[in-house]
C-alpha cells in the first residue's frame, strides 16, 4: 500500500560519538632519565550528519528505527600516540527536508535548524565529543611533569524532527474526487490509484510532464482538501505542507459538482480560502484554474461562471477532460511556459548556505555563556556548555587535575560572577552532578533573602592574566 512506503514526518534521536580520553604518560627508556610527558590525545568522536539525496522520495528509513549513534573516538596512548577519530554517521534524507530541534522538556519543536533543498546539502545534527588532551599539553615553565590528562568529551544527544515537503514545480490541488490523479496519470508517467470515491489518494504523487517544445516540469498530485483543511480537518496540515514549495498551483475544479452535486464556484472559493488561511503567501502564488470533466453534458454554464471568476481574480482558466484528453496538451504547454518563467526569476547565482557554519555559530554562542541561578538558601547552580565540559573532562581522582580545573575557573572569572550574583563563602555551587564549596570573596551588598532567585549571564572568554597556564584557552 502507498501509506506503507511514504513517510513525510518523523522524529529521531541522534548522538555523536564520545571523545576518547587523553593519556597521562612519561617517556621512559634507557639513558633518558628525564624524558618528560608523552601522553597522546584521545580521538574525536564521530558526528551524525544529514545529507540531502535526490534519489530518495520519503523518510521511510526513519519510520521504524529512531536511534542513531556515531562511533566514539579511541583513547590516547603513550609515546605521543593519538587515539583514532570515530567515524561519522551519514543519514540520507530526501530533498526538501526541514530539520527542527526538539525541546527536551516539552518534546515540542523548538526552532528550525535548516532546510535541505539541494542535492548534497549537509548539516551536522549531533557533533562528536572532542578527544581529551594528553599530559603533554599541560607543561608550563613551573609545571614540568604534569601527572594528569583530560577525559574525552561526552557527545551531544537529542531529538530532532524531520519534515519532508515535496520539491515540485507545480501542484494539483482541489476538492476530493475532482480528477487530480486522473490528470497526472494522463500528463506524466505517474500511476496513482484512481477510483470513484473521495480520498482515493492518501499520499502525494510526483510525475514529470513534458511539453511538445521539450520543456519539462515536476508536478505533484496532492490529496484532496476540504473546508477546514487549514485547521487540520481531513489531515489538512499533512497535505498542505506539500504545496508550500511549489512555484505554480494548478487548481482543479469538478465542473459537474461531483456525486454530492457541489457548486463548482463554491469549491473554487473554498480551496482558495483554505490556502490563504494556511499560509498567506499561497494566496498570491501563481495559479492556473482547471475546469475538469468538460466532456460531460450540462457543464457549459458552470464552466462559463468559473472562467469569469478566475479571470476576475487575474488567473488563467483552462477547460480539460482527463477522460478524453481534451485540453491536456494546452494545459501542459501553459504550465511548462509558466514554470520556465518562474525558474528564470530565481537568481541562478544565489549563494549556497553553509548550514554547518550557521549551526556551529549558534552552538558556540550558546556554549560560551555561563548562567548562574539561585536554587535555594546557600545553593547555586552554574550551567553552560563550556564550563560543564571543563567539569566532565576532569579526572576527579587526580588532585593535580582538580587544582588545574580551579585555575581554569579563575581564568574565566567564575568566582567573580558568583560573587556578583550574591554567592557567599561556604555556599554550595553545583555544576551538573558535582558540588563545590564557594571560597571566593563575599558579594558586595545584601544577599538575596530566602526563596529569592538571582539570574546572571556572562560570556566565557579565553583571555585572562598571563601566568603559568598562559596559552591554555578553551
Amino acid at each position: 500500500m502507498p501509506t506503507a512506503t511514504f513517510t513525510d514526518m518523523c522524529r529521531i534521536n541522534v548522538r555523536g560519538g564520545d571523545g576518547g580520553a587523553g593519556c597521562m604518560s612519561f617517556r621512559r627508556e634507557a639513558f633518558v632519565p628525564k624524558g618528560g610527558p608523552d601522553g597522546g590525545d584521545g580521538g574525536d568522536g564521530g558526528s551524525v550528519i544529514l545529507e540531502a539525496d535526490a534519489q530518495l522520495s520519503s523518510l521511510i528509513d526513519y519510520r521504524y528505527k529512531h536511534h542513531f549513534r556515531a562511533e566514539r573516538g579511541t583513547h590516547g596512548k603513550g609515546s605521543r600516540r593519538h587515539g583514532r577519530d570515530g567515524a561519522d554517521l551519514v543519514l540520507r534524507v530526501p530533498l526538501g527536508t526541514v530539520v527542527r530541534e526538539i525541546d527536551a522538556t516539552t518534546m515540542t519543536p523548538a526552532h528550525d535548524v535548516c532546510d535541505l533543498t539541494h542535492p548534497g546539502d549537509r548539516v551536522v545534527v549531533a557533533p562528536g565529543g572532542a578527544g581529551g588532551r594528553g599530559n603533554t599539553h599541560f607543561v608550563t615553565s613551573v609545571r614540568r611533569a604534569p601527572a594528569f590528562a583530560e577525559k574525552g568529551e561526552p557527545a551531544l544527544e537529542h531529538w530532532i524532527e524531520l519534515e519532508m515537503k515535496l520539491m515540485a514545480d507545480a501542484a494539483l490541488v482541489g476538492m476530493p474526487s475532482v480528477g487530480k490523479s486522473s490528470i497526472i496519470a494522463r500528463i506524466s508517467a505517474a500511476r496513482p490509484k484512481i477510483a470513484d470515491y473521495p480520498f482515493t489518494t492518501l499520499v502525494p504523487n510526483l510525475g514529470v510532464a513534458r511539453a511538445r517544445t521539450g520543456e519539462s516540469f515536476v508536478v505533484a498530485d496532492v490529496p484532496g482538501l476540504i473546508e477546514g483543511a487549514s485547521e487540520g480537518r481531513g489531515l489538512g496540515h499533512e497535505f498542505l505542507r506539500h504545496i508550500e514549495r511549489t512555484a505554480l498551483i494548478l487548481h482543479v475544479v469538478d465542473l459537474t459538482g461531483g456525486l454530492e452535486g457541489r457548486d463548482p464556484l463554491a469549491d473554487y472559493r473554498t480551496i482558495n480560502d483554505e490556502l490563504a488561511a494556511y499560509a498567506s503567501e499561497l494566496a498570491d502564488r501563481p495559479q492556473i484554474v482547471v475546469g475538469n470533466k468538460c466532456d460531460m453534458p450540462g457543464t457549459d454554464v458552470a464552466s462559463l461562471v468559473l472562467r469569469e471568476a478566475a479571470e476576475a481574480d487575474g488567473r488563467p482558466y483552462l477547460e480539460v477532460s482527463a477522460v478524453t484528453g481534451e485540453g491536456l496538451e494546452e494545459l501542459v504547454a501553459t504550465c511548462a511556459a509558466q514554470v520556465a518563467v518562474l525558474r528564470r526569476e530565481i537568481a541562478p547565482d544565489a549563494p549556497t548556505i553553509d548550514f554547518n557554519a550557521v549551526v556551529e555559530r549558534e552552538r558556540l554562542r550558546r556554549d560560551r555563556r555561563i548562567t548562574v541561578t539561585r536554587e535555594g538558601r546557600g545553593v547555586w547552580r552554574v550551567s553552560g556548555g563550556a564550563v560543564e565540559r571543563m567539569v566532565v573532562q576532569t579526572d576527579w581522582d587526580n588532585e593535580e587535575a582538580v587544582t588545574y580545573l580551579q585555575r581554569r575557573f579563575d581564568r574565566i572569572g567564575l568566582d567573580g560572577l558568583l560573587a556578583k550574583s550574591g554567592c557567599r563563602q561556604g555556599d554550595e555551587v553545583r555544576i551538573l552532578g558535582f558540588a563545590f564549596s564557594y571560597d571566593g570573596d563575599d558579594a558586595q551588598g545584601p544577599s538575596p533573602g530566602d526563596g529569592a532567585s538571582r539570574h546572571e549571564e556572562a560570556p566565557i572568554t579565553a583571555g585572562g592574566p598571563p601566568g603559568e597556564d598562559e596559552g591554555e584557552g578553551l
